[in-house]
């Protein structure tokens, strides 16, 4: 994968910011703390993105004719056979 070159401008506190951060030893650099936020950034679309999808799934699916009770039995019964119950 190929690199690009990216100018950027903080603030002075961002910039204190940023050395504090490699100066505790968390990164070694501006760029690689940067690459660091970028990829928290992807990671948290990400799960936004599919959260998105899951309850769009949910009101595309409709109204349930199931009762409360019985609902959350299904529930209680794939936990199980998941293994988380």
């Amino acid at each position: 994968m190929g690199a690009v070159r990216k100018t950027v401008t903080f603030t002075e506190q961002q910039d204190k910011w940023i050395k504090a951060q490699i100066a505790a030893g968390e990164f070694t650099n501006d760029s690689e703390y940067l690459r660091y936020l970028v990829r928290l950034d992807q990671a948290k679309n990400n799960k936004y993105l599919t959260l998105k999808a899951a309850i769009q799934k949910g009101i595309d699916s409709g109204i349930s004719e199931s009762s409360i009770p019985d609902i959350m039995k299904e529930v209680e019964d794939r936990m199980r056979t998941d293994g988380r119950l």
